[in-house]
């Protein structure tokens, strides 16, 4: 396998398809490898448009998905960031080469450890993987971008609260068959503004069901 001509194939025939334009972004793609964050039973499928499995029956998402949200955050080199929801770490190795720190929160044990060893072997040095018990988590930082790598029914004002002034928010809410990816920005201490950007599907946030119900 020509890993690089997948590498490009990926990018022409995926992920610019899907409205990612940004020189920057898909400069990243290159640099980041996306190869080196999957086992070695599924570095072929790694540019593959799927999202491919990871232990516990979660899932990677599809690179353009991974792509879009990067792009769509427009992150600045001095922003700090929140990533609820590890996988394999790649998301996390994305945003962080975008940004000056990010946090992740996990609530597997197993992928807090898979990506936290991804990270590392890939000489990732801002990122901080944290082992979270589910949404019931009491993390509370102030965020200039928050990604939520799971489908909510609704974002939480928990994890709103979290952001700066100015600070923007992707997530994907909604349920089955029917989810939003959503930017919301936290235009002043006590308002927010939201902005529908594309339909997409993806697996439940772990432990997040039932929105309404959970806090960080």
């Amino acid at each position: 396998m020509n890993i690089e001509k997948a590498r490009f194939n990926m990018i022409e025939q995926q992920i610019r398809p899907w409205n990612v334009l940004d020189k920057d972004v898909l400069d990243m793609l290159i640099v980041v490898k996306r190869e080196n964050y999957f086992p070695e039973s599924q570095k072929s499928l790694a540019f593959f448009d799927t999202a491919l499995p990871l232990p516990g029956g979660a899932h990677a998402m599809e690179p353009k998905l991974e792509a879009r949200i990067v792009q769509e955050l427009n992150l600045k080199k001095q922003e700090s960031v929140l990533l609820v929801g590890a996988a394999n770490g790649y998301l996390a190795a994305l945003l962080a080469y975008k940004a000056r720190h990010v946090t992740v929160l996990e609530s597997s044990a197993e992928l807090k450890d898979l990506a936290a060893q991804n990270l590392s072997k890939n000489g990732v040095a801002n990122v901080d993987v944290i082992w979270a018990d589910g949404p019931a988590a009491k993390h509370i930082g102030c965020y200039d971008a928050i990604v939520v790598a799971g489908a909510l029914e609704s974002v939480p004002d928990s994890l709103k609260k979290q952001l700066n002034v100015g600070g923007r928010m992707l997530a994907i809410v909604g349920r089955l068959p029917v989810m939003e990816a959503e930017l919301l920005t936290r235009n002043s201490e006590a308002g927010f503004s939201t902005r529908e950007l594309f339909e997409t599907v993806l697996q439940p946030l772990p432990g997040a069901a039932h929105a309404s119900h959970f806090s960080f």
